[in-house]
This record gives structure tokens, C-alpha cells and sequence, in this order.
């Protein structure tokens, strides 16, 4: 998951000239005199945070004047570009608050989002919806074919004047002051939604007493569970958690029918229980002022303003996909079906199978299929050796090097930093690995940025990468699924964009791209994990032996297995999302229902929820992919058809395949067309039959 948190931009050689006239004692105003001018997390306190958005929106607001009130004729120079460069502090500050509200936040820290989110919702409407602002940016814009702009700053242009007009520049007074109160609201709410889903997943707790409770389950997750309790003061039993890396190994493993009904139930009800952390009405708010903002803004539904942006343009195209893919994932989960339920009878006569039993029975199955189970694979699959052998897959496609620092400070022990360098020894920038659960952390994985790359006078800004992941730190060797491992692979992906990024202006580089092309390089890169020659060069035990090719050949044999539940659940969130966001504003919905009719639609399996459910869809309130998870469907189209690039030559390495999408893909970012830049990388529009081909639903390719 690539987050959007506010404009991905920072530049210490453009702000520190606003605080030149008085003493400065605040780190986040401050030159940051560290090494690469990385964050000086051990100097930042939670009571800095206020002041420095304070400060830091005032120098914006004289950087906007400055433009606003220069006397020359608007050019792209002294206004596009101007713009785009302005508001770096404020931006700076931004990153640090956003990335440490998501990765390692606490109650003081979170209590601070009622005051700086309506802040900077605000800053945001007052420049959105400046009139003089906007005039200027309207004569650039009118008057574009007598500047000699490259392809990059007509982009920049482009985006520049549809980003006002479709923020209100162009409405009337009345109507700017309802979109900026709808706005302010939407802050505020897509706050408490994410507070109440951090909320619902750290306090739920399975505590297990008997030890009989624990059977078939790994010795690994009972040793987790056992220490957790331990830090929590219940010694002697074991606690098991929402977090993904306690809940979804216990509900593959335990043999405790009722147990793994429990902890499901809780899972899938995140935000969906009545309690002061009940997300249903904050979520039918979120919708209709969403709907409200689009008819505003002469939309018919917040979906049409959203994805008009998009590679997809339109929600008829996104659900076409969608709609399309569905007919074989679902088919193919209920064939999937039918032989879990025929398990399940032979455990227990008459039981009806359900979404508690899916993970278990699909284990067992593969088992019974492949002779393969996770447990097999784990062992090969170290944290430190997947890391290694993701960062050498990303030396070898593209001449990344990582080298791992200890002069850098971070916000947590447990976070390692690595200098990134290219084929030539060059510094490209410098990526936080944050591998691991913790309280203040919100689940799942993600990719953002401290620093993004640009350039200012000639002078490349290096990007300061973070990738976060919730793996559970266990005693010993810490080792991982292959879902796990192709995680690191996935968001790595993100990180090597940002890395190779070569845009001049900040809007326009790394992955400030249409939401569903910004999945393409994370989607591409899960594809090399897998591949034997790639296994075997970090696929190690304990001894240090390499993965046996008969493990191996068991990983190739199941490559498809149990696609029809994992490709229904993800098609079943997307679809979920994208009729959440075709509400009109003055439609009276009841969330829950509205939900299940939305899953009967598409013949959604009661054993299959969608992966995430409206109450705790935090991809969408907040995340950034609001009427976008179809996006990674869309992504998929492409990373499927991409790879074949490379298969088409024999090698996997082939470097002209892999220059091609580093020239064409990775290094432009958003400098143009996000189909221009598909088709000058392949060569031809994206074929969807490849993503069928690799998920196991057509045979071939005809």
C-alpha cells in the first residue's frame, strides 16, 4: 500500500529563510544537521508538533502572497512552478506528524489531531479557493502553447489547474463556503473513523488458560501469545490479538472450532459494535458529505469526481473490470468451497462451513494436495534473509545497493536504516525498515515518504523512504509465510520507485501518480519472490542450508492455490468500496444492510467477507484509495502483462527489459500520462488474460 499523507514534498533548502529573524528552538523548524538530513526523532517531542504547523502555515501563507502579489506577467516559472515548490516547511512537518500518527502513535499524540487536522484542512480550502491564486494559474494555463514547456512542466501545469478547478476554484462564493465546511468535516470524521479502528484492533484480546485450547497450533504463535500475556501481566496465559500476524496464523492452525469463530467474529466486526468506538454512523457521515462534496463540485457521485484522474476515468470502467474478474473468482471460491464443507462434515457431522473455517480447511487442503504447509516454508523464510534477498533482487533489476547504518537516530529500537546507492556508488536516499508490531502502530504495510526526490537549482533532493510493516517479533529467528515475504517484496516495490524517481518538481515525482498505476511497481515486484533462482538465493534455515528444490518444486505446484477465496475477498472490497462512493447525498442508507446488498449483488459466498468491511476500511477513510481499492485489481492488470515482458525474453533479469521499466515507469513518475508510459515501457495496451493466467483461473493465453 502506497499512503497518500498531505503533499509529498519536503525541501530544507527552500523554508529555513522564513525563521532566519529569530531564534528558532523547535527540531521540527530547525536545519536538521544529522546524517542525509534524516529526522532527529530524538529530539522531537509530541509538544512540538502544534506550534510547528502554526509557524510553519504562516511562512506558506507569505510564500502564497509572494506569488499572489508579483507585479511580472503570470509565467509557468514565477507561478506552476513557484507553487509546487512553496510549502515545504509546512510539508516537512506534515510528513514527521502523519508518519509517526501511523507508525508509532500514542494518546498524546493522537489527542493533537482535533486541533492540527482542522488546521490544516483549513490552510488547504484558503489556497484551494484563492481567487487571485487561482487567476494566475488560469492565465498560465490559458496561455500555455506560447510557453516552450517541456512534457513535465505541461503535466505539472495540467494537474495544477484541474487540481483548483476540481477543488472549487470555479465556484461561486456560496459554494466555496459549503465545500469548505463539507471538507472540515470529512477531516475530523476520517480522523475518529481510523482512532476508533486503532482503538477496536489493540484492545480485543483472546486470553487462553487451557493449554488444550492451544492444540494445532504452532509452537512459534504459543510462544508469541505466551510472552504477550507475559508484557501484559498474565503470566501463564496466552493472548492472542487482531493484529494480522497473531489473528490469521490462529485461525489457519487451531483445531478450537469455537475459538477461531470467536476471534473471526471479532475481527470482522471492528468498528460494527455498538460501543463508543462504533464506526456506523461516522461512516454514513463520511459517505454523504462525500456525496455532498461531489454534487457541489457538479459531480454525480463521489466516485465520478474521484476516478476521473484515474487510469479507469469512470466508475463504469472500474466495475467492468471488476464485474469481469468476479466471474471467475467466484466460481471458482465456491468449487473451493464445496471441498472445505466435504472436510469439514468428516470433522463434524452436519456443520456448516463458515468464515471461520476457511482459513483452516484451505491449510488443510493444500496439505492434503501439495504436502505443503506454511510450516514447511518458514523456516526458510528468516526476516533478515527475505530482506537480503529482496534487496538483492532490487541490485540485480535495477543496481540499487542498501547498506545498513548505525550513526542514524529513529523512532523506535526496533526500526533499521539502510543507505541506498545506485549502480555507481551514487547516494539515491536513505529507507527506514520498520518490520514489526507494536501498540502505537496501525496493521498492515505500507510505503511513505520523510522526504520524497525532486530537484530544486539544480540540485537533487534525495527521497527518505519508510516501509512499515506488523510482523510479530518471535523469540529466536524471526521467520515469515509467503504471504509475509511477498509483502516485503510488494512494498519494497514502492520504495525502489521513490529510489529510481528522476522528476523535477515534487508534484510530479515517485509515486505521485493515478492511484491505480501507483500499485504497478509494488505489484510487479511480488513476482521475483517465488522464483526458484530467487528462493534459493535467501531461502535459508537455521543451518544455513538453501531451500530444497522438492520445497521448491511443492511452492511452484501450489502458486494458484486457494485463489478463488483470496481473489473474492479482495474483488468483494473493491466492488464494496466503489457502491459506497455511487451514493447520492440525500440517500437514506442503513450501513449494514446497504453492505449485505451489496455483497448479494455479486453472489459474494456467506463464508467469504469482503477483506475489509465498512467499519474498518481504513484504505478508504483516510488511506487514500476513497472509491480506489478497485485499484489494485487494476494494478494487477498491468503487473501481470508487465512481467511478461521479462518471461517473453527467457530471463527474469533481462536488462533491457529491466531498463526499459526503470526509464519509462519508475524514474518518470508522474512527469506525464500514466497510459503513455505503460505504452512506451510494453509497447501495447495491457492484456487482462495475463492476470487470469497467474492466478490460476484460464490455463493459457489464447
Amino acid at each position: 500500500m502506497k499512503k497518500t499523507l498531505f503533499a509529498m514534498c519536503s525541501a530544507a533548502v527552500l523554508f529555513f529563510g522564513g525563521c532566519a529573524n529569530k531564534e528558532v528552538t523547535n527540531p521540527l523548524l530547525m536545519e536538521w544537521d544529522t546524517p542525509f538530513e534524516t529526522v532527529p526523532f530524538d529530539k522531537i517531542q509530541v509538544k512540538d508538533y502544534e506550534p510547528a504547523f502554526v509557524e510553519a502555515i504562516k511562512i506558506h501563507n507569505k510564500e502564497i502572497d509572494s506569488i499572489i502579489n508579483n507585479s511580472e506577467k503570470p509565467t509557468f516559472a514565477n507561478t506552476i512552478e513557484a507553487l509546487d515548490y512553496s510549502g515545504a516547511l509546512l510539508r516537512r512537518v506534515s510528513l514527521v506528524y502523519a508518519n509517526m500518527i501511523g507508525c508509532n502513535t500514542n494518546d498524546e499524540l493522537q489527542s493533537l489531531q482535533e486541533k492540527i487536522s482542522p488546521l490544516t484542512a483549513n490552510h488547504d480550502a484558503e489556497i484551494n479557493l484563492n481567487e487571485k491564486l487561482f487567476n494566475r494559474i488560469k492565465t498560465v494555463w490559458d496561455n500555455r502553447s506560447k510557453e516552450n514547456l517541456s512534457e513535465e512542466q505541461q503535466h505539472l501545469l495540467k494537474k495544477t489547474y484541474d487540481r483548483f478547478v476540481r477543488n472549487g476554484a470555479l465556484l461561486d462564493k456560496d459554494k466555496k463556503k459549503q465545500l469548505k465546511e463539507v471538507n472540515q468535516q470529512l477531516v475530523s470524521l476520517n480522523d475518529k473513523y481510523n482512532a476508533n479502528v486503532l482503538a477496536e484492533t489493540k484492545n480485543y484480546k483472546l486470553v487462553i488458560t487451557n493449554k488444550e485450547d492451544l492444540k494445532g497450533l504452532p509452537q512459534w504463535l504459543i510462544d508469541n501469545a505466551a510472552q504477550t500475556a507475559k508484557e501484559q501481566k498474565q503470566e501463564g496465559k496466552w493472548i492472542f490479538t487482531l493484529d494480522n500476524s497473531s489473528v490469521l496464523p490462529f485461525l489457519t492452525y487451531s483445531d478450537n472450532r469455537s475459538l477461531r469463530q470467536q476471534i473471526f467474529q471479532a475481527r470482522i466486526n471492528r468498528g460494527n459494535n455498538g460501543n463508543q468506538y462504533d464506526n456506523n454512523k461516522i461512516t454514513e457521515q463520511i459517505l454523504h458529505l462525500r456525496a455532498q462534496m461531489a454534487n457541489i463540485l457538479g459531480y454525480e457521485n463521489f466516485a465520478s469526481w474521484q476516478l476521473e484522474e484515474r487510469m479507469a476515468k469512470t466508475p463504469k470502467a472500474a466495475d467492468s473490470i471488476m464485474d469481469y474478474c468476479l466471474q471467475y473468482a467466484v466460481q471458482t471460491a465456491n468449487n473451493d468451497i464445496k471441498e472445505f464443507q466435504n472436510m469439514l462434515s468428516k470433522d463434524e457431522k452436519n456443520a456448516k462451513l463458515e468464515g471461520w473455517d476457511m482459513y483452516y480447511y484451505a491449510e488443510k487442503l493444500k496439505k492434503l494436495r501439495y504436502d505443503l504447509d506454511e510450516e514447511q516454508t518458514r523456516p526458510y523464510f528468516e526476516i533478515e534473509n527475505v530482506k537480503k534477498g529482496c534487496f538483492d533482487n532490487i541490485t540485480r533489476l535495477y543496481g540499487l545497493t542498501f547498506t545498513k547504518l548505525d550513526n542514524v537516530k529513529t523512532y523506535a529500537d526496533d526500526v533499521d536504516v539502510y543507505e541506498v546507492k545506485d549502480a555507481n556508488g551514487k547516494h539515491k536516499g536513505i529507507l527506514y525498515f520498520d518490520a514489526y508490531v507494536r501498540n502505537g502502530k496501525s496493521g498492515g504495510a505500507w510505503c511513505t515518504a520523510f522526504t520524497p526526490q525532486y530537484k530544486y537549482k539544480g540540485k537533487n533532493i534525495d527521497p527518505i523512504i519508510q516501509v512499515c510493516f506488523n510482523y510479530a517479533k518471535q523469540n529466536g529467528r524471526t521467520t515469515l509465510t509467503a504471504d509475509e515475504v511477498a509483502t516485503v517484496f510488494h512494498e519494497m516495490g514502492h520504495a525502489t520507485n521513490e529510489f529510481l524517481s528522476d522528476g523535477t518538481y515534487p508534484s510530479t515525482s515517485g509515486t505521485n501518480v493515478p492511484t491505480d498505476f501507483v500499485e504497478l511497481p509494488s505489484q510487479l515486484a511480488e513476482h521475483w519472490c517465488m522464483q526458484p533462482e530467487v528462493l534459493k538465493t535467501y531461502a535459508k534455515n537455521e543451518k544455513g542450508e538453501v531451500i530444497p528444490q522438492s520445497l521448491v518444486n511443492k511452492i511452484q505446484a501450489a502458486g494458484t492455490f486457494n485463489q478463488g477465496f483470496i481473489f473474492t475477498e479482495l474483488l468483494a472490497a473493491a466492488w464494496l468500496d466503489m457502491q459506497m462512493h455511487l451514493i447520492g447525498a440525500n440517500d437514506t442508507i442503513n450501513l449494514q444492510d446497504f453492505e449485505a446488498k451489496a455483497m448479494q449483488a455479486i453472489k459474494l459466498p456467506s463464508q467469504i467477507p469482503p477483506r475489509y468491511r465498512s467499519t474498518y476500511f481504513t484504505h478508504i477513510f483516510g488511506g487514500g484509495y476513497s472509491a480506489g481499492y478497485y485499484c489494485y485489481t487494476w494494478s494487477e492488470m498491468l503487473d501481470a502483462d508487465a512481467f511478461m515482458a521479462w518471461k517473453e525474453t527467457g530471463d527474469i533479469f533481462n536488462k533491457q527489459v529491466s531498463d526499459k521499466f526503470k526509464n519509462f515507469v519508475l524514474a518518470h513518475g508522474g512527469t506525464n500520462d500514466a497510459d503513455e508510459q505503460y505504452l512506451r515501457f510494453r509497447g501495447k495496451k495491457p492484456e487482462l488474460k495475463y492476470l487470469l493466467m497467474q492466478r490460476g483461473m484460464i490455463a493459457n493465453a489464447k
